[in-house]
């Protein structure tokens, strides 16, 4: 999205890697492990997995579980710390598994910038399978943001074509191409994936997710309709940000405060009801909703509350509250850029 920050674009990544798994888990740890990481709550999810390992659990599934939680926690280096050890763990013998690993490992370099090293992860992968789509996508951006731009499109080709039906896949390579402000390339990927078929709520809601990124509010409000009107919660939280890029702060809100009604409060809702007052000039009210999300249990989509709570504060010019804001999320989210750049800004007031 060229306005503001792209925070779907800092979880796309790991939601292209989210269907890769590895047998059954085994041990009371590691499958209580799994049940956190799917319910977000990474902090839980390590203690758990730590715990299998010195338990005597499986190695390789207790590693792969560190490495995920840690993942999470945008604790990277960690991150790749584990899945190396979980890669010396596994048998060769087990090709899938090292496979899936190697991908995690690949995320997590990629994640720290470490594009030379995702690079060479990658290319373990594709020795093994070259239509493999995660590690095309991974080195094509990996090559991208090393300046290799024709290596790039080879790679993010490759991967459309091996995975034609996977919007998630083109709107990844849509974010590596805004990132480096070349959107226009990227908006070739999107208007690519306005070519997949299908007339379900979940295909309505991905067309609406293109012409978000497109900024053509209008149809993407159009697309989003059907699967609203079905109460699909991702469409829903959708449909706020389309009404708030729209200036429609009033309908936005509303939609923010049904999906609480419909599903219960989360941090998600609550940023939505943030944001819009963030838009109208309400600070203090922005600061109350951020304030309600952070106090709700669990760590999984709270970044953004966090994020927008040093805009508050900077906005209300409380700049001295702004700047220990900020120095708290960098060290939360070292590898936030956004994050980095706000610090680095007020540090200087």
């Amino acid at each position: 999205m060229r306005k503001g920050r792209i925070w779907a674009a800092a979880a796309l990544l790991c939601v292209v890697l989210g269907g890769c798994a590895m047998g059954e888990a085994t041990g009371t740890n590691t499958v209580a492990g799994n049940q956190a990481l799917s319910e977000g709550e990474y902090e839980e999810a390590l203690a758990l997995f730590q715990k299998g390992a010195d338990n005597g659990e499986t190695e390789v599934l207790a590693l792969r579980g560190e490495g995920l939680s840690y993942l999470g926690l945008a604790r990277y280096e960690e991150a790749e710390q584990a899945f190396q050890k979980a890669l010396k763990a596994a048998d060769e013998k087990m090709p899938e598994t090292r496979r899936d690993l190697c991908l995690y490992l690949a995320s997590a370099q990629y994640r720290q910038e470490k594009y030379e090293d995702a690079i060479d992860t990658c290319e373990e992968i594709l020795a093994q399978e070259e239509e493999n789509a995660d590690a095309l996508f991974i080195r094509g951006a990996s090559s991208l943001f090393l300046g290799n731009e024709s290596d790039a499109r080879e790679d993010f080709d490759a991967a459309s074509d091996a995975a034609p039906q996977d919007y998630d896949l083109f709107l990844n390579i849509y974010a590596c191409y805004d990132r480096i402000s070349q959107s226009a390339i990227g908006d070739e990927y999107l208007n690519r994936a306005l070519n997949i078929q299908g007339e379900d709520a979940e295909h309505s809601y991905n067309r609406g997710r293109i012409y978000y990124y497109l900024e053509n509010y209008t149809e993407a409000e159009n697309q989003l309709l059907l699967p609203v009107d079905e109460k699909y919660e991702p469409a829903m939280y959708l449909m706020g940000q389309v009404y708030l890029a729209q200036g429609d702060y009033v309908r936005s809100a509303g939609m923010y405060q049904e999906l609480q009604s419909e599903f219960g409060e989360s941090p998600a809702s609550y940023n939505g009801l943030a944001q819009c007052s963030l838009a109208e000039g309400n600070y203090d009210m922005a600061l109350s909703y951020i304030s309600q999300g952070l106090a709700l249990e669990g760590s999984e989509g709270k970044q953004e509350l966090y994020f927008n709570e040093i805009v508050a504060y900077e906005r209300k010019q409380d700049f001295s509250t702004a700047k220990a804001k900020a120095e708290e999320y960098v060290k939360k989210y070292p590898s936030d850029a956004a994050g980095q750049k706000e610090w680095e800004f007020l540090s200087t007031r």
